[in-house]
């Protein structure tokens, strides 16, 4: 089986760095024409020169409008809604109003602004396809980070609802749940987590593991590589499906004591 994006155009929010940037690069070295915006420009100084990239805030709809209104002429095949944010990891009754709309604008409107301005050319050429970066917390609870889960369910229920409406005019729709992944971001939750619960590092960081079936942290490219094949001709038939890389999630909070 060899995969090729030859002549596909695709769109990645959040590619500087992590899971988005390990999935620009791979789809352009499959031979798609990749386009994507981060936060921090510094990231996507980095990326290899054939992908195009703008410093965006996701979360801000006339932003990603500009974007849109430069990519959509020429056409687009694939949208990677991979952008999200941890969101505070706090008690529900500590947690601020700017701190809850934050993490809403970033993990669940940036997909629905993304989606709203592509569905119309997918519908035009009756072909396309959605990938949402969803999470074990799309699919269960997790104690200190409700901003973060409340918004990944909805990132669940919009997949499965996009795939349903979409589905009549050749648009597939999936959601990746990317369990541990390596890299700065799960460092980060894993100190936020450690504070809250007045925890070693360390301690945390085998609690998660512990918290999979297979007792494991992922890398980026196991991401990038369920991704490329679900928006190739291989996963044609592929939609409506929430997907784990993530050694099986049985729990996102195994108790310390």
């Amino acid at each position: 089986m060899r995969i090729s994006l030859e002549g596909k155009r695709a769109f990645v929010t959040a590619g500087g760095d992590g899971m988005g940037r390990t999935t620009a690069i791979t789809m352009a070295e499959l031979g798609a024409d990749v386009f994507t915006c981060d936060i921090d420009a510094s990231g996507l100084e980095t990326l290899p020169d054939s992908i195009r990239t703008w410093q965006c805030d996701v979360g801000d709809s006339d932003a990603l409008d500009a974007i849109f209104d430069e990519i959509l002429p020429g056409g687009l095949d694939i949208l990677i809604n991979n952008a999200g944010v941890s969101g505070p990891t706090k008690l529900v009754e500590d947690i601020t109003n700017d701190e809850w709309d934050q993490c809403m604008s970033i993990c669940i409107g940036s997909h629905f602004y993304c989606a709203r301005r592509v569905v119309p050319v997918f519908k035009a050429q009756q072909s396309g396809v959605i990938i949402n970066m969803v999470s074990a917390a799309g699919i269960m609870g997790f104690p200190g980070r409700s901003p973060y889960v409340a918004a990944k369910y909805a990132v669940s229920g919009f997949t499965e609802t996009l795939a349903m409406e979409l589905g009549p005019d050749n648009i597939r729709v999936n959601g990746i749940v990317p369990g541990n992944v390596n890299g700065d971001r799960i460092e980060r939750v894993i100190a936020n987590h450690a504070a809250l619960e007045n925890l070693d590092p360390e301690e945390v960081r085998k609690i998660y593991a512990i918290g999979t079936s297979m007792q494991c942290y992922v890398d980026p490219q196991e991401i990038s590589d369920l991704i490329v094949y679900l928006v190739s001709d291989y996963g044609r038939h592929i939609s409506g499906q929430i997907i784990g890389v993530d050694g099986n999630t049985e729990t996102l909070w195994p108790r310390s004591s």
